[in-house]
């Protein structure tokens, strides 16, 4: 029979609401990330002992369905709070991981450093190969959460992703006069996220096997790498397994979103 248990505490999940994010430790085994890692350092083309092979400050790289990566998502501590999270039966198990902006030590600036939220539509008139034009709804269509898997240890100089606690709600209230349409990144990003600029800053830092379960709206922003050693990463969304529900008891990231919008359930 399954294992079945609570991966999160209640206090976790109230932490969520209020912060926008939950850090889970040993979510998956070190070893998988360290599978991971060596099929990430063959995709780089660099050389793990040759720093000289360091030549950019990130390289992008796409999804992945290879064991290591499936294994990472899908541990039983991880469904679980996936479960706690979204609600049971509301999101689809990931199939793999992606995308992994790798971050080397340099001094130059990786051009991608700016705050942000992950969108997830568009809508039929837009570009949809303008990043710009993709789109965040106050319902979150398309996103369930944003999820940040370390493959490697990640200390504060090791690029970090930046996470401006308790963002989430200023966003979930900027979204909300804009129904289904929502808006656009472009939008969204016009005064650079103002609305979150006195949210404290929070690094998602940890070993390797630690992920950080984060709300769709949360503001987050890479930075520069001033450590020694490469950081993976992987920044995959989890995804819905059908459209909004009302008939359907909120979840706490539905929950986070009414609170932040005075909405009554």
């Amino acid at each position: 029979m399954p294992e079945t248990f609570n991966a999160l505490t209640a206090a976790q999940i109230k932490s969520f609401i209020a912060d926008g994010f939950v850090r889970i430790d040993e979510a998956f085994p070190p070893a998988l990330a360290e599978q991971g890692r060596a099929i990430l350092w063959r995709e780089t083309g660099c050389d793990p002992n040759a720093p000289s092979t360091w030549t950019q400050p990130v390289i992008r790289l796409g999804g992945y369905h290879d064991a290591p990566f499936r294994d990472a998502a899908n541990t039983s501590r991880l469904h679980s709070a996936y479960d706690q999270l979204v609600g049971a039966g509301r999101w689809i198990a990931p199939q793999g991981l992606g995308t992994f902006p790798v971050r080397f030590p340099s001094p130059d600036d990786p051009g991608d450093a700016g705050w942000h939220i992950d969108v997830s539509f568009s809508l039929p008139e837009d570009d949809p190969n303008y990043f710009l034009a993709w789109r965040a709804n106050v319902k979150s269509t398309g996103r369930s959460l944003l999820m940040l898997f370390l493959f490697s240890d990640v200390g504060p100089d090791d690029a970090p992703t930046r996470i401006r606690k308790g963002s989430h709600a200023a966003i979930a209230r900027q979204l909300l006069p804009h129904g289904e349409r929502g808006l656009t990144l472009g939008q969204l990003a016009a005064d650079d996220f103002a609305s979150t600029a006195e949210c404290e800053e929070v690094l998602a830092t940890g070993p390797a096997g630690t992920v950080y379960l984060c709300h769709p709206f949360l503001v987050h922003a890479a930075q520069p790498h001033r450590g020694t050693a490469p950081r993976f990463m992987a920044q995959p969304p989890l995804l819905p397994a059908y459209d909004f529900d009302p008939n359907l008891p909120p979840s706490p990231v539905q929950i986070a979103i009414r609170q932040a919008c005075g909405l009554h359930f």
